[in-house]
């Protein structure tokens, strides 16, 4: 049997492509730390080469398929990496924002952002970025994110292979505590968003039918909306505000009224985070609209909106 640096030595390269290409599809595996060792473990520039190379392969054939993807399934996809994301809703929130503010340019960073290699490259097909300029972007970020890592182990190299010597002295052993070690990781990262959804799960939820009543009835109500920048500009829910969700609440001056908070991310979470502020301040009359900006957006394309409503009584 093969022991850690055997492996690493022998197959280092195709290790690192098919880590890559795991990651980047969107399984939890990390392929920073094992770039990291084969930086270490590598003869010399030509297997340094190799690796980075092969590492920038796998990043192209993967984001290319979320490129692909986002530009036929567009925010159905997106919505669906974001709830099966184990990375924080604000960073998920601030890749969105990032690449509407400044376009393909955010690809040179997005890989060294928890969970925002293929939110960003999904933005990228959405948004309708010509493939050219995001491939150019693309593997330019690719090869900073593979070429950072492969050059820490080289200049850590005695660290590292130290590491790697303790491993291996403990073969099935050494692997089986580096799983641990990833399970660890992946339990904390999914308790810490059950935790996070849980705790706004109190903030009363408004659904679409409830809103479109209450402004059939002019009730009077403010619509908040918390979506990141880029977006919120582009289109609003009618008679919306645009707030950062981070905004000191004594700079908004609310009038009395109902307020109905909404943005575009997984079990409203920025919608909730929000309105629960504004609850602990005060302001009891406050609700995270359910289904968020997608259920404005999906009634509008179907036709049923509120002149509809109001048609059929």
């Amino acid at each position: 049997m093969h022991d850690i640096l055997s492996l690493l030595a022998q197959y280092g390269g195709w290790l690192v492509f098919f880590n890559v290409l795991t990651e980047q599809a969107g399984l939890p595996v990390p392929a920073y730390p094992l770039l990291v060792a084969a930086g270490a473990m590598s003869a010399g520039p030509g297997g340094w080469l190799l690796a980075w190379l092969l590492a920038a392969l796998a990043c192209v054939l993967a984001d290319t398929a979320w490129y692909l993807a986002g530009r036929r399934y567009g925010g159905r996809l997106l919505g669906l990496v974001c709830k099966l994301s184990l990375s924080r809703d604000s960073c998920i929130r601030q890749t969105q924002g990032l690449y509407l503010r400044v376009g393909p340019r955010s690809l040179l960073v997005s890989k060294f952002l928890p969970g925002a290699g293929a939110l960003a490259t999904i933005m990228a097909g959405l948004t309708g970025t010509p493939y050219r300029r995001f491939l150019g972007y693309q593997l330019a970020g690719s090869l900073l994110w593979a070429g950072s890592a492969l050059l820490l182990g080289a200049l850590f190299r005695g660290i590292v292979t130290d590491i790697l010597d303790a491993l291996d002295r403990y073969g099935v052993m050494g692997l089986a505590l580096l799983a641990g070690l990833l399970a660890l990781y992946l339990a904390v990262k999914a308790l810490r968003r059950m935790i996070l959804v849980r705790s706004l799960r109190v903030v009363p939820r408004l659904s679409l039918e409830e809103l479109l009543r209450w402004q059939a009835d002019g009730r009077p109500m403010v619509m908040i909306d918390v979506r990141p920048e880029g977006q919120r500009e582009a289109q609003r829910i009618p008679g919306a505000i645009a707030v950062d969700v981070r905004a000191p609440l004594e700079t908004l001056r609310l009038p009395e009224a109902s307020i109905v908070v909404y943005c575009a991310c997984p079990n409203e979470i920025s919608a909730a985070r929000l309105a629960a502020r504004l609850r602990a301040a005060g302001f009891v009359d406050t609700w995270a609209l359910a289904g968020g900006y997608e259920a404005w957006l999906r009634r509008e394309q179907t036709g049923t909106g509120l002149a509809a409503d109001n048609a059929g009584r």
